[in-house]
């Protein structure tokens, strides 16, 4: 795939969607379709893959809302960028089996996300989560799950873009700053946007504060856009933008 730096956002999706529909996987129209025309109460769990970096409170978020029969879906592999992320802990405790990759392997991003591609079809995975995956993914993942790689950010998008979205929100002054989940694409924080809740700031807050109540919102909102996906309730328009039925 050609460099982001060399191609327009819409040439990025456009080439990532041409390498999906040459693969013949299922877009996330057909899978919602396919679940949205089974009486609910045959639906199976939705399986997903889950990919993280570091302490995995939203895989607990989604582990919890599992347990408490809140959401219909089963994650059937973590995947951590790092051997020392507590999330690892958090999947073992779970039962869920985990993966992760050597330095080696992630020194060739394309090659990273080949493995990582191969080894959630293995599992058996749907969709992919992201949840505090501090890596951009690539194209082999992105074709391989077509626009099934979802992702949560601590701010209102497009606004905040980047890994540091809660303390540029906080830095600016903003009196309201939120929680997004989108569809991850070749583009950095620029996929079509499933959902947003906002978060007014209070005086007196310190970022850390600001902190604390993003992550209180997105232990809630994440559970809810799977459950989502697990409804069958989430359809992707033709211009990039998600009806929510």
């Amino acid at each position: 795939m050609s460099s982001k730096d060399e191609l327009s956002l819409d040439a990025v999706v456009a080439e990532v969607a041409a390498v999906a529909c040459a693969s013949g996987m299922p877009d996330i129209n057909q899978l919602q379709d396919a679940r949205a025309a089974q009486p609910e109460a045959e639906r199976a769990p939705l399986p997903i893959g889950v990919l993280l970096s570091g302490s995995g409170t939203n895989l607990q978020a989604l582990i919890d809302a599992i347990e408490a029969g809140e959401l219909n879906a089963q994650v059937k592999l973590v995947v951590s960028s790092r051997p020392s992320a507590y999330g690892l802990k958090r999947a073992e405790t779970a039962g869920i089996q985990t993966l992760t990759l050597s330095k080696e392997i992630y020194a060739d991003p394309i090659q990273a996300d080949e493995v990582i591609a191969h080894e959630l079809l293995a599992a058996g995975c749907e969709y992919v989560i992201m949840a505090g995956y501090m890596r951009m993914v690539h194209a082999p993942l992105l074709a391989t799950f077509p626009n099934r790689v979802i992702n949560i950010h601590p701010a209102l998008l497009p606004s905040f873009q980047g890994a540091h979205g809660i303390q540029d929100a906080f830095d600016r002054g903003v009196k309201v700053t939120g929680v997004t989940v989108h569809i991850a694409n070749a583009a950095y924080d620029m996929g079509p946007i499933i959902a947003q809740r906002a978060l007014a700031v209070e005086e007196g807050w310190d970022v850390d504060t600001l902190e604390e109540h993003i992550h209180a919102i997105e232990h809630v909102l994440y559970p809810e856009v799977v459950q989502m996906l697990a409804d069958g309730r989430i359809r992707v328009r033709e211009n990039l933008t998600v009806e929510v039925r």
